[in-house]
């Protein structure tokens, strides 16, 4: 008898003792449960909850208006800037990691939902492409098309920025054929001439050893080397201006050629409505002053100054461009803040803010609806980082919290609220 009795309390004190241990694996389990979630949600989930509210915009076309034969397609294109890869020099592996992972979720998530049939990167695709070496610059080119990478029916294009090829006085045609390699396969420098229906023909280069055309009779985007408009004589920036007269000329021959047949001979023709222009220096202007929007350069930012061929093209060169080439739009990147200027005769130019959290707590970019004679834009903005950051200090405090309460060294708040209430009633 006395033997039952001391195994059955040996029994219960085993049992007693399982009792903590099985509380404590429960709660590490809700711990991990909380911290996979939060994880989930911040790095994941976020990115389809704030992109699934974007949508194209809708364009006007014939049909709207009533009128009769086939609707013109509508292409549906994303405009990116400054992405600024970190490299090898300037780029710690933590922030690398950190701002590249929210670059390629943003953008996996945005071709996923919105499915766009061209992307445009606005320049400073890298932010050492100035002076790093050939191995670093293969590197970042490798991590590049894993974070932009995109099915074979998404055309990408992207044109140079000051980070990717130096400013006027680092630029060299290596520097350059090395950009060009990677994301222009076809021979070109300082434009390239693109024209979109749906579906595109590819059509070889022309007789004059002029660039290839991705072609078919509906758009034109014309994507300029900006860093080349110095204005200086230089070869590479007399080069880029002989190009962009030719395609000047080819575009007004496009236009004219009703009227003006014999003048253009049989050049390769482009679409004759107004060509898109895509640049990484914005044309002309003083400041960002008259920027509004909560993506616009920062109060004590905006009345800055720009300085002529380093934030913004020359005035010459501004007025060059939008005498030659007549665009219908302009889109450009270089100062990470958005901002909307009318040119002339009322040409828009739309300034894309960064795509990176390292330029802008709140990233976004451009979606845009092209026809041959119409556009219509609408900003998608992305994730704020200190949404991301909150959410995570808001977590760790709780976690911290319910460890602290499970150790029994702060009362549960719900006990202490009760004994409050407890107490209220009793008085």
């Amino acid at each position: 008898m006395a033997a039952e009795d001391t195994a059955s309390t040996r029994l219960g004190a085993g049992r007693q003792h399982l009792r903590p241990l099985k509380r404590r694996g429960l709660v590490l389990l809700r711990l991990t449960a909380i911290v996979f979630a939060v994880l989930l949600f911040c790095e994941f989930l976020i990115y389809y909850l704030v992109i699934f509210r974007c949508s194209w915009p809708a364009v006007k076309t014939p049909a709207d208006a009533g009128g009769l034969g086939t609707p013109e397609p509508v292409l549906r294109a994303m405009f990116l800037a400054d992405t600024h890869l970190l490299g090898a020099v300037r780029g710690h592996w933590l922030d690398k990691l950190r701002r590249e992972w929210q670059m390629e979720r943003a953008f996996q998530t945005a071709l996923w939902l919105l499915q766009p049939e061209v992307v445009f990167i606005l320049g400073d695709v890298f932010d050492e492409g100035k002076w790093s070496s050939s191995q670093a610059w293969a590197d970042d080119v490798g991590r590049f098309w894993k974070i932009f990478r995109h099915p074979p029916h998404v055309q990408l294009r992207a044109v140079a920025g000051n980070h990717d090829i130096g400013f006027h006085y680092q630029m060299n045609t290596y520097k350059i054929k090395r950009f060009e390699k990677v994301f222009n396969p076809e021979r070109l420098f300082s434009w390239k001439g693109i024209n979109f229906c749906v579906p595109g023909t590819q059509l070889p280069a022309d007789s004059t050893g002029g660039p290839w055309l991705i072609s078919c009779p509906c758009l034109s985007f014309v994507m300029i080397n900006s860093v080349a408009l110095e204005g200086d004589s230089c070869d590479i920036c007399s080069g880029a201006e002989a190009e962009l007269l030719e395609i000047s000329h080819r575009l007004n021959c496009s236009r004219e050629q009703e009227h003006r047949p014999q003048e253009c001979g049989d050049r390769q023709r482009l679409p004759a409505s107004a060509p898109i222009l895509l640049q990484h220096f914005p044309l002309y202007r003083r400041n960002d002053a008259n920027c509004s929007g909560k993506d616009a350069a920062p109060p004590d930012e905006k009345y800055t100054p720009f300085k002529e061929r380093y934030d913004a093209l020359s005035q010459e060169a501004s007025r060059k461009l939008l005498w030659w080439l007549r665009p219908r739009l302009v889109l450009s990147g270089h100062t990470h803040s958005a901002c909307e200027v009318l040119h002339g005769a009322g040409v828009l130019e739309v300034s894309v803010p960064s795509f990176s959290w390292r330029n802008r707590n709140n990233p976004s970019f451009i979606m845009g609806s092209v026809t041959p004679t119409e556009y219509a834009l609408a900003k998608c903005y992305l994730p704020c980082e200190d949404t991301v950051l909150t959410t995570y200090c808001t977590a760790a405090g709780g976690l911290v919290l319910l460890t602290l309460v499970h150790a029994g060294l702060v009362a549960s708040p719900f006990h202490f609220g009760w004994n409050m209430l407890r107490k209220f009633k009793t008085t």
